[in-house]
């Protein structure tokens, strides 16, 4: 075998987001390592890497093979960094790390509260064990089996004293970005929600708390941080916090989707392109991806088939795009009309709305607003909706050059907000 010096092994890692991660937090290179079971004792007995992260499956499973575990990991029973020194093989555990950052940036304190964790693998342990250290009142483990004195998912439901929920399992993970553990609706006295996924980068169990004005994160931030903490581990030297919080934003910018919703007529297309290019995203309209998909134009589907018919294809569409990431996306006018759209748009992306004054908006060649008449009706049907789903608003009423920039500085100050 090759040997690696830096790393990170897992079953499958395609998404990994580690890879660039590591590399901006430190100077060297670092190889996503798919292993699978069998694989993992002769890796770790060849002994041919200064260090590496340990991601699902293996963080427990690893354990046997290494010489030591330093006092945390070996309290918390699970592993996810594994430094060489000098051929001794020492295992830390910086999951604890990371989620503790990701709690206290987003203000979500555990001290007497009832905490309730989804899942019961190698990340349910560290999370239980930072609830404990955080002074936790009551802490919850939940699982589907219900085994190991677990509450099933419907005893789960049934506890209505639940303030902070943590959701350690794959569900709602790309690519199955529909998923959602529990409602956290169900918790009347939920105060915070974290979700350790971060691909997609805000998972349907995030957005519906953040929906409810709760605090919720997902697992971006914690993802970086413990790259952090293993770094530090790794190399023998302090990371920065600043050196954090760029690769956060650097990583946000990189992977979010800039959307745009707007009237038809409004200039998404032609703004899109455009900001598409000051950005350094590949532009995609969703009316293209249609006509690919079908090989009909929108205004077709509609003759042929009706409007419902083409809104059941651009869903079908529209759930595609949005499991992709770093793209500028010009949607169809209509997009606003149907919430499972927007949910899965925003998963990935900024929400930016192409406001133009009704005069201004184009009628030609358009199959549901292809007169006045039609168009203020539609107008006055949309417009509550494009401003309830947007993150921003911005006028379309000089340039385009005028207008892409907008969309530049609005996708920007997004996340520096």
């Amino acid at each position: 075998m090759q040997t690696q010096r830096y790393g990170l092994i897992g079953r499958k890692l395609g998404h990994s987001f580690s890879k660039w991660i590591h590399e901006q937090l430190a100077d060297y290179t670092y190889d996503l390592i798919e292993l699978e079971p069998e694989q993992l004792s002769p890796f770790f007995a060849a002994r041919e890497f200064a260090a590496v992260n340990v991601t699902i499956p293996y963080k427990e499973a690893v354990i046997p093979l290494l010489d030591e575990l330093d006092e945390r990991a070996r309290a918390i029973g699970a592993v996810n960094t594994v430094v060489n020194r000098a051929g001794k093989l020492i295992g830390y555990n910086t999951d604890y790390d990371g989620l503790d950052t990701l709690l206290h940036r987003h203000g979500i304190q555990l001290g007497n509260r009832v905490v309730m964790i989804l899942g019961t693998g190698g990340t349910c342990k560290t999370c239980t064990a930072l609830a404990r250290a955080g002074g936790a009142k009551e802490i919850l483990h939940v699982s589907r089996s219900g085994k190991g004195g677990a509450l099933t998912y419907h005893e789960a439901a049934l506890r209505r004293d639940v303030q902070v929920l943590i959701n350690t399992t794959p569900c709602g993970m790309y690519p199955d970005n529909d998923g959602m553990p529990l409602d956290p609706a169900l918790f009347p006295r939920l105060e915070g929600v974290a979700d350790v996924i971060y691909n997609p980068l805000q998972t349907g169990l995030v957005l519906r708390a953040q929906d409810l004005g709760l605090r919720a994160a997902g697992g971006l931030e914690m993802l970086v941080a413990q790259a952090g903490a293993a770094a530090e581990l790794f190399l023998g030297r302090p990371v920065e916090e600043d050196q954090i919080v760029r690769t956060v934003r650097q990583l946000q910018l990189q992977r979010s989707n800039c959307v745009l919703i707007a009237m038809p007529g409004a200039g998404k297309t032609t703004v899109g392109r455009r900001a598409a290019e000051l950005l350094g995203k590949e532009f995609v309209d969703c009316d293209d991806e249609i006509l690919k998909a079908e090989g009909r134009t929108a205004s077709e589907i509609i003759q042929q088939e009706g409007e419902a018919a083409f809104r059941a294809i651009e869903s079908r569409v529209i759930a595609d795009l949005a499991k992709t990431d770093g793209r500028l996306i010009a949607t169809g006018g209509g997009v606003v009309t149907r919430p499972e759209n927007m949910l899965r748009l925003r998963q990935n992306g900024v929400i930016l709305f192409i406001d133009r004054e009704l005069t201004l908006l184009a009628t030609s060649g358009r199959p549901l607003s292809g007169n006045l008449d039609a168009l203020r009706q539609r107008y006055r049907e949309r417009y509550p909706l494009y401003n309830r789903y947007c993150d921003r608003k911005l006028d379309n009423d000089e340039t385009i050059e005028t207008a892409a920039k907008r969309v530049e500085e609005a996708f920007y100050a997004y996340f520096d907000s």
